[in-house]
């Protein structure tokens, strides 16, 4: 099984991460994305959409980080990180989304402005990175985890851009239900870190 994988990318930290906890063998197949690697033969016949990170598992191609998590804690993972409960995938599911949208769209996107200058109004992602981050901290208040009442994909999708938050000028300070998350994050066996986190 094959990760086509970029170190900085908290997208690609999160598969990483969560292959690390469920002890999970995947080879890192490191990709030169300032080379544009990533947008040209071979890995745009595995990705036509031309962004990273990709697994290859056999015959399956998949992209998107929360769908590989998905998939990796199902077929790998066992019960724990990806349960078979319906209601309990939605809780799950939930927190994918989140990831994918209000915590990519904010935090990520502040740190895209401040370490690699992306052309992206900043002001928006502050924005939305005040929105998101107090009900976040709000919903840590009463559980340790984000979904069910242990760690899942949930933790794993959502941590990366939260834990990285200072990179795009955002002060976690004032959220200290996140700061304990994070920390029981870190505390995790098999916890795998990242440069910034």
């Amino acid at each position: 099984m094959k990760l086509y994988d970029l170190e900085p990318s908290g997208n690609c930290y999160k598969v990483r991460l969560f292959a690390a906890l469920a002890n999970i063998d995947v080879e890192i197949v490191l990709v030169d994305f300032l080379g544009g690697e990533h947008k040209r033969p071979p890995l745009t016949d595995l990705n036509p959409w031309g962004e990273l990170p990709i697994l290859v598992d056999g015959d399956l191609v998949l992209r998107d980080s929360q769908a590989i998590l998905v998939y990796l804690a199902g077929a790998y993972g066992g019960g724990a990180w990806w349960p078979s409960e319906p209601h309990l995938q939605a809780q799950v599911v939930q927190w994918l989304s989140t990831a994918s949208n209000e915590v990519q769209n904010g935090p990520a996107a502040a740190r895209l402005v401040d370490k690699f200058g992306y052309a992206i109004n900043k002001a928006d992602t502050l924005s939305r990175s005040a929105r998101i981050l107090p009900l976040l901290d709000a919903h840590l208040a009463q559980r340790q985890w984000l979904a069910v009442s242990r760690p899942t994909i949930a933790d794993c999708a959502v941590f990366p851009y939260v834990a990285l938050a200072a990179e795009g000028g955002i002060s976690l300070t004032p959220y200290a239900n996140i700061l304990r998350w994070i920390d029981r994050v870190k505390a995790l066996p098999g916890f795998l870190s990242m440069p910034g986190v």
